[in-house]
């Protein structure tokens, strides 16, 4: 809501990425850890656990999860054109064609994860009611669902890890060979130290460039060892030990914290947004006493 309002010093077209960024983030926790984890542990036998419905609340999980990672990797990638490519800079660095990029993503993933909804059956049916969602075993046997498992796992997330850290490595060389020019040209020699606004705001970008592709890859770490790890033994992940089963679990919970961690890397560091938030939390406070200021009188 703060992003959306346009008032954090932030380009249209940034913004439009971040606001996506937020949106699917927080789609994620709603249908995942609301709706799925909690839902499940807490609420069981709700409508929630009809194998109809939560086979849809799982294609929306998977949908979100993707589009959360994806919107990550254009961001990147709009970044890069920004500091990299600067001839590119005006035509692709626009709010339209964020627009364009960020629905194409979200289209094609969506129904990229419409399979899901085949790979389920019930547990239990009751009065004809199927209950619970579990994965058929030809998922794990059937060579077309093998494959279109391992497609899954390549787009997500192996193909973002090696994309977010080839688009991070060319923007920070940029940036530091762009940096080496700079001071140069400004005539830094024999213990000048003069503050260079533009060389703070580069190493900044630094940061922030480490700092997402750091989080990602150690958040995501985890359940990629877990896959690989039952892919090469050939076993169904759902017959696994306790300490496995424990360590399939801290991936899945790393991997949501990873939803939770974007907007902070990208938005909270920033001062201006940092003086929206505390103006929203200061808001509801303020009106209250107005109000009751009003009521006295």
């Amino acid at each position: 809501m703060i992003l959306s309002r346009g008032k954090c010093g932030l380009s249209n077209c940034t913004t439009r990425y971040l606001v996506a960024m937020a949106t699917a983030d927080v789609l994620l926790i709603i249908n995942d850890v609301i709706l799925r984890q909690i839902g499940h542990y807490y609420f069981p036998g709700s409508f929630l656990d009809i194998t109809p419905v939560c086979s849809v609340n799982y294609v929306l999980v998977r949908s979100a999860r993707d589009c959360s990672v994806w919107f990550t990797i254009t961001f990147s990638f709009d970044r890069f054109v920004a500091i990299c490519c600067q001839k590119l800079k005006t035509k692709y660095c626009t709010e339209k064609t964020a627009t364009v990029i960020l629905s194409m993503t979200c289209i094609l993933l969506c129904l990229k994860n419409i399979p899901f909804y085949f790979v389920f059956e019930p547990v239990l049916i009751i009065s004809n009611v199927p209950l619970f969602c579990y994965p058929k075993s030809i998922l794990y046997t059937e060579p077309g669902w093998v494959g279109y498992h391992w497609f899954d796992k390549v787009l997500i997330p192996l193909l973002p890890f090696a994309l977010i850290l080839l688009l991070n490595s060319i923007t920070v060389g940029h940036i530091f060979m762009a940096s080496q020019v700079r001071k140069r040209l400004r005539g830094h020699n024999k213990g000048e130290n003069r503050s260079d606004p533009e060389m703070e705001s580069r190493r900044k970008s630094v940061i922030l460039l480490f700092s997402i592709s750091g989080s990602f890859i150690l958040l995501w770490l985890t359940y990629v060892i877990e896959f690989f790890r039952y892919r090469i033994a050939g076993r169904n992940p759902n017959y696994l030990n306790d300490s496995l089963l424990v360590f399939r679990n801290v991936g899945i919970m790393l991997q949501n914290l990873n939803s939770c961690t974007n907007s902070f890397i990208y938005v909270v560091t920033q001062s201006k947004f940092r003086q929206q938030l505390l103006v929203a939390v200061k808001y509801p406070v303020l009106l209250i006493i107005q109000l009751v200021k009003k009521q006295k009188f």
